[in-house]
């Protein structure tokens, strides 16, 4: 039962980031404008170049902004990627306190010794 609710969120996180996939990576692509912009007005000295690389920024963080159905696309990776790790991960057992069941494992133990 454990495995067929991984596959069911596995599943549902997939479609959910194949849906998600253009607006990351339209995200990707303004995020990375975004960074060189700021790295141009950073360095530059001149005032019509400051004021250039800071439209360009400001246009790019917009782009960000309207991209925002991306931040889903993100979870749904970290969906798939929990999916993943706990995939073939084995349940804990549970010791049983019952007496009988005890005994049992004693002697089996005992006539494995033999």
């Amino acid at each position: 039962m454990k495995k067929f609710a991984l596959f069911l969120v596995g599943g549902i996180a997939a479609i959910v980031l194949l849906a998600n996939l253009g607006p990351m990576i339209g995200l990707a692509i303004s995020l990375l404008i975004l960074y060189y912009s700021f790295k141009g007005f950073v360095k530059t000295e001149s005032t019509f170049k400051k004021i250039l690389w800071g439209t360009i920024g400001l246009i790019a963080l917009c782009a960000s902004a309207s991209n925002f159905p991306a931040i889903i696309g993100i979870a749904a990776i970290y969906f798939l990627y929990v999916v993943f790790k706990n995939w073939n991960k084995e349940d804990e057992v549970v010791e049983s306190s019952d007496p009988f069941t005890n005994f049992e494992k004693e002697w089996n133990k005992l006539h494995k010794n033999y």
